[in-house]
């Protein structure tokens, strides 16, 4: 059996495509520097002296690290109203599931990052008498920023693939419009390939940007 090309459904709907990509990227726009700043936080609890501190630390970034961003999402769309009464709507569900999720790795990028400085640093500006605050913002921060970067790019492009996972609970993003379409038309390969190439389009340059970044760091090291 011969199967024709048509994508007419993805060109007259191109507008649902686009609301789509709107919502997309509006996810990693919110989700990916709230995943910086919490993983910031929880990476000095992790590194602090504190044993209460490390032990909610390591829990967090355990618990979020180690089970399926699908399952977060769902958790917080479904069964978060039973302990609490209040129904999140799915786009705050999708948001809660992905940036809890993405803090974690974040959190072990600047945990690793902040390893990697000498302890003579550390010993250095505690010795010139500065507060902890002082010493990461004069000292630690800015020499290990640019050995985190490569990483940090690799994983927002993973939180840019994840923002797909919304789709099952209601976030109108690219992929779920891409399967209502599919469903609408009956032309779920051209519809779904459309969708394919778009990701492709949204995130291969940051991919590009992510191993030009590596190689140049790899050079400087």
């Amino acid at each position: 059996m011969e199967f024709s090309w048509d994508f007419t459904p993805v060109l007259q709907n191109y507008p649902v495509l686009l609301k789509g990509v709107g919502m997309t990227a509006l996810l990693w726009l919110i989700a990916f520097p709230v995943s910086m700043l919490i993983g910031f936080f929880i990476s000095l609890a992790t590194g602090s002296h504190n044993r209460l501190a490390v032990a909610i630390g390591r829990s967090y970034v355990e618990l979020f690290r180690n089970t399926p961003v699908m399952i977060q999402l769902i958790w917080f769309f479904y069964a978060f109203p039973i302990l609490t009464g209040q129904q999140l709507t799915p786009i705050v569900a999708a948001l809660c599931g992905l940036v809890l999720n993405a803090s974690a790795y974040c959190s072990e990028i600047f945990r690793g990052g902040m390893a990697s400085v000498p302890n003579g640093q550390w010993e250095g500006a505690r010795a010139l008498g500065m507060s902890r605050q002082q010493l990461m913002r004069r000292v630690i921060v800015p020499q290990v920023f640019a050995r985190m970067l490569p990483a940090f790019t690799n994983r927002g492009i993973e939180l840019a693939k994840n923002t797909s996972i919304a789709s099952v609970i209601a976030v109108q993003e690219l992929m779920y419009q891409g399967r209502a379409l599919s469903a609408a038309f009956y032309r779920p390969l051209e519809i779904l390939t459309a969708v394919g190439i778009i990701y492709f389009l949204l995130i291969y340059p940051g991919s590009y940007l992510a191993s030009r970044l590596e190689k140049r760091f790899a050079l400087r090291a």
